[in-house]
Order: C-alpha cells, then structure tokens, then sequence
C-alpha cells in the first residue's frame, strides 16, 4: 500500500507545461505580425537646415539623392526611371502614405524634381516630405 501511495503523489507533482508554451508563441506570432519594420535609404546625405521641421510618423519609405545626382532606395542605387516601379514594390510590401525624400543641399533641383514627379505617378494618395536638419 505504501508503494502506491508513492507513486500517486509523484504523479500529482507533475506541472503540464503545454498550455504556457502555446500561450508563449501565440504571443510570438503576435508581436511579429503587428511589428513594423522601418525602410531607409541607406546613405548619409547632408542636408539643409530647417528651421520648420517636424516629425513624419509611419513613413516606411525613404528616398534619398546624393550630392552627384544619384538616387537611393532601400540601400540600392535606382535610375531616375526606375524610381516609381521600386516605390510600388515597397508599397507592396509595407503600404504607407508618405514617402520621405532626402536630398543633399547640394543635389540639383532638376533630379529632385524629376524624383518627386515618379512619386506622384506612382499613386495620388502618396506625400512627400521632404527631410531638412533641425
């Protein structure tokens, strides 16, 4: 008797541990799905002052066009042309409504301009913003 009375308390100190592990990955697949992940341009550029500035919350997109002319996104160098067919792969992947464009204090007017006309074409519903140091 003695020796099955053992063996039922030993039984009974067992903890189940599954429900806790399914509670701890649904919470997993939760924060991944509900995470959003920040694209950049993937260069420095030096831009200009401004005395205006403010924040742009939830821009997924950066564009960013270097001193010489040459265009970034998503750290890939893109042609002037090919801006609008790369914003609309991002667009697919992450939506978002702003697209923040950084343009170095020296980069031609033309390029940007030409940049921010493949923006418009890309979608009506899509601003720029325009990065300035504070």
């Amino acid at each position: 008797m003695a020796r099955k009375q053992r063996f039922r308390e030993e039984e009974e100190a067992a903890v189940d541990m599954t429900p806790m592990l399914d509670i701890v990955f649904i919470m997993l697949i939760f924060f991944i799905v509900t995470t959003s992940f920040v694209k950049e341009a993937g260069i420095e550029v030096n831009k200009p002052k401004a005395a205006q500035a403010t924040k742009q919350k939830n821009a997924n997109i950066f564009i960013a066009i270097r001193s010489d002319g040459a265009i970034w996104i998503d750290k890939q160098q893109v042609d002037v042309e090919r801006v609008s067919a790369k914003i609309e792969s991002l667009l697919a992947e992450q939506p978002t409504d702003v697209v923040i464009l950084q343009a170095d204090k020296e980069a031609k007017h033309g390029t940007v301009v030409k940049v921010m006309d493949q923006i418009k074409a890309t979608g009506d519903n899509l601003r720029i913003s325009i990065a300035g140091d504070q």
